[in-house]
């Protein structure tokens, strides 16, 4: 995984900085999905996995494209292909997010309680996040009955523990020490 991220992360930047540049992230989030998509399709991941030259590729990425994707979006399918890089579309995708999500001072927030969370809850998490994160939150929640109780939040490389299974958990871990 690390390999194809060395791979995409050009691409991603690439995208961003002309994207940043234009004022079109927007656009070009929408382009990019897309591509990922396409790239993403069986029948063109075994195109891609095959022995066919990039053009032969490009031709077809971009007949498939077509209507989807502007001049500069058609352009970066052109270089990806020319160097046989098609197949990491979905992961230059997911990179160009996150600089996306960075650049706007945004990430997202997987909150999972033992019970649903009403709106007051979730509206008191956001805001307790979003001032220790200095970033704009998006709670993503989900219930999961096996915490008995509490919450569990995942923000990036921030876990906060809050169920009652965590703390059994940690009690139980202190009690063989």
């Amino acid at each position: 995984m690390s390999e194809l991220t060395t791979i995409a992360r050009p691409y991603a930047k690439a995208a961003f900085d002309f994207a940043v540049e234009k004022g079109n992230t927007e656009a070009w989030a929408e382009m990019l999905f897309f591509a990922a998509e396409v790239a993403n399709n069986d029948s063109i991941a075994q195109l891609l996995s095959g022995d066919r030259a990039g053009a032969e590729l490009t031709e077809i990425f971009v007949s498939i494209c077509e209507g989807q994707l502007d001049e500069n979006g058609l352009n970066l399918i052109k270089v990806m292909a020319e160097n046989g890089r098609l197949s990491v579309l979905p992961l230059v995708n997911e990179l160009f997010l996150g600089l996306v999500a960075d650049y706007n001072k945004e990430v997202e927030a997987e909150v999972v309680s033992s019970i649903a969370l009403t709106k007051d809850q979730e509206a008191k998490i956001a805001a307790s996040l979003e001032k220790r994160l200095a970033r704009k939150v998006k709670l993503n929640c989900s219930v999961d009955e096996s915490l008995i109780g509490g919450v569990v939040i995942t923000a990036g490389d921030l876990v906060i523990d809050g169920s009652v299974r965590g703390k059994l958990d940690r009690l139980a871990d202190s009690l063989q020490s």
